[in-house]
């Protein structure tokens, strides 16, 4: 496991993932992100992931999030994450408010229609910059990257993603459908469990192989 120290709240988070409650199902959905990762870790290259969705709002901004994250607790170097979307919208703020109650700190960079936030794992991390954008913005990798398709409406709208060396589908349910309901906290907070756990898993198994 990485020395590097991840904050505190956070670490608790992860150390209490149910990582034996994913069904084989996606463990079969994973492998191929898995084994993309494995292959760049026993080559010595770099590791570069953009999860893309439609409106780079929820779930991308998950997966990016926690896979950077994965990737310092597990030790394994050179992973650098991005997240896209088919269009740019805004962060939607139940994503904010749910990775700060798992234990990252979120600090607002700026204001208006697409917010950006700086959003810490571990006090002398780098943070990782966080706003709405399309998956082929300068901000994001133009090759030599895996293009992670979080969203089947992205998915299946975007065969081909130019520059990407592998394209992956890894999908996941939309928590949006649940915004404006009772339920919408709480299922906020299950979806980034889930992305949470699933990358634990993934990284946890390119660290078995790197550190053969």
């Amino acid at each position: 496991m990485n020395t590097q120290p991840l904050f505190p709240a956070l670490r608790t988070q992860i150390e209490a993932l149910p990582a034996l409650e994913i069904s084989h199902e996606r463990r079969e959905a994973l492998q191929p992100f898995i084994a993309f990762m494995v292959d760049k870790v026993r080559k010595g290259a770099a590791i570069h992931l953009n999860f893309i969705c439609t409106h780079n709002s929820r779930r991308s901004h998950l997966s990016q999030i926690w896979a950077q994250t994965m990737a310092a607790y597990w030790g394994i170097p050179q992973v650098y994450c991005y997240s896209g979307g088919t269009e740019a919208t805004a962060l939607f703020p139940m994503v904010a408010s749910t990775l700060q109650q798992q234990g990252f700190h979120i600090h607002p960079l700026s204001e208006g229609d697409n917010p950006v936030y700086a959003v810490k794992y571990g006090e002398n991390a780098p943070p990782l910059v966080a706003f709405s954008k399309a998956y082929d913005a300068p901000f994001n990798p133009s090759s030599s990257f895996a293009a992670i398709m979080t969203c089947s409406q992205a998915d299946e709208g975007c065969p081909f993603i130019p520059g990407a060396e592998q394209r992956i589908p890894v999908r996941y349910e939309d928590p949006k459908l649940f915004d404006g309901t009772a339920e919408q906290a709480a299922k906020y907070l299950e979806r980034s469990q889930q992305i949470a756990n699933e990358m634990a898993y993934s990284f946890q198994q390119v660290a078995a192989t790197w550190k053969q």
